[in-house]
C-alpha cells in the first residue's frame, strides 16, 4: 500500500513524500511553511486521485466526463 511521509527539510519548510507499496519514493512536493499546509496538499491529492479512479474501468477506459464548465 502506498502513503505519504510528512517531514522537514533542512529549511525548516515541510514537505511531503509518495511513497509506493515497495517503499520507493516515488515524488515529493513543494515546502510548506505550515505542517498543516502539507497535510491538506495531500488531502487534496487524495481527493483528486480518488476522482480520477473513480471516473475509470478495470481497463483504463473512461466511464464518464467531469461536466463542462458553463
Amino acid at each position: 500500500m502506498y502513503k505519504f511521509e510528512v517531514y522537514k527539510d533542512k529549511g525548516g519548510e515541510f514537505r511531503f513524500r509518495f511513497k509506493a507499496s515497495n517503499g520507493e519514493a516515488m515524488f515529493s512536493s513543494e515546502g510548506y511553511k505550515a505542517k498543516a499546509s502539507a497535510m491538506s496538499a495531500i488531502e487534496i491529492h487524495q481527493e483528486e486521485h480518488a476522482k480520477r479512479r473513480d471516473r475509470r474501468s478495470d481497463e483504463g477506459r473512461i466511464l464518464s466526463r467531469p461536466a463542462a464548465a458553463a
